[in-house]
């Protein structure tokens, strides 16, 4: 398939490339660094080559979220939307943009995201997972009350938001001690992010906002493996849950998946089956993940192609309401 839009896919800049070495072994770094800080060379020839016509970029992780002090979380999200501003600007027909978004500072926040959207005609934003606010102990999830005027604003403009992994901080989960080869990608991100999604979900958000749109990566951090024994178990008792209807329900009717990093087709199927085709799409998480063996995969995998069109580029054309 010759004209994939890819929806996680990673950019970085001098402020923040640090964040990212965690995630990468010694002899891999140096290349994954040059690939992130990229735009026109390596990017475009992996997008060209494998079959991406259109990516969506956002920072990487954790980014602007990982910064206590809010007004340096406001400095360095408006600098890395001006940096992805200027690409999308070169690279119109290759790249769009999801703004990222200083929420230690809700009011900042939703300013950051209106110019972002209004003024630089980006497609929503990314989230990289709960805020330190303060200090680099005192997170914040975005279910809280305090972010009730953010999502009016967000909702208000249209565009959906993608919920993206970070790790927890260790100190608070001592489960990972002793076996930090669990943390990242290999467990703790889709834990962590489930986790925050469920809290979201439940919360009443998309009760006060039918019309918000969240997008979770790497198959829906397996919630939609699982949500039927949610539902089932919430059903004996809600126990003061304050959203109206249940949880698969949302899941249905106001989130999307992507393919982000989890190349494989009994996935792809399951998930086909909780939500539907029309709520899938295709996404590499470049440059962690590679275009060739997302591409390799997709262009394969055992599904109609009519299915393979619609994930692969018409779902996302008609969330972002791209031409």
């Amino acid at each position: 398939m010759k004209d994939k839009i890819a929806l996680e896919e990673h950019f970085t800049i001098d402020l923040t490339i640090a964040d990212s070495q965690v995630y990468a072994r010694p002899e891999v770094w140096q290349t994954l660094r040059n690939n992130l800080l990229d735009f026109e060379q390596q990017r475009l020839e992996q997008m060209d080559q494998w079959g991406t016509a259109f990516s969506i970029l956002s920072l990487n992780s954790p980014a602007v979220q990982g910064i206590p002090d809010a007004k340096r979380a406001v400095e360095v999200a408006k600098r890395a939307n001006d940096v992805l501003a200027e690409q999308v600007r070169r690279h119109p027909a290759r790249f769009g943009g999801f703004a990222a978004l200083p929420l230690q500072d809700p009011e900042a926040a939703a300013r950051e995201l209106e110019r972002c959207v209004k003024e630089l005609g980006f497609h929503g934003f990314l989230v990289n997972g709960f805020s330190q606010v303060g200090d680099e102990q005192t997170v914040v999830y975005y279910d809280d009350p305090r972010f009730a005027d953010f999502w009016r604003a967000a909702a208000a403009l249209g565009k959906p938001f993608y919920m993206h992994p970070r790790d927890p901080l260790l100190p608070r989960e001592p489960i990972y001690e002793g076996a930090h080869w669990l943390t990242g990608p290999t467990w703790a991100f889709a834990v962590e992010t489930g986790i925050h999604a469920l809290r979201l979900l439940s919360s009443g958000l998309f009760d006060r906002h039918p019309e918000l749109q969240m997008i979770l990566g790497h198959f829906g951090e397996g919630i939609p493996f699982n949500i039927w024994r949610v539902d089932h178990i919430l059903r004996k008792g809600r126990r003061g849950m304050p959203c109206d209807r249940e949880i698969g329900d949302y899941l249905r009717s106001n989130v999307h998946i992507t393919t982000s990093g989890n190349f494989r087709t009994p996935t792809l199927l399951s998930t086909m089956l909780e939500v539907g085709s029309d709520r899938i799409m295709y996404s590499v998480d470049y440059p962690f993940e590679k275009h060739e063996d997302a591409a390799r995969w997709f262009d394969r995998c055992e599904i109609s192609e009519n299915d393979r069109r619609k994930i692969g580029r018409d779902n996302a054309r008609r969330l972002f309401g791209l031409n």
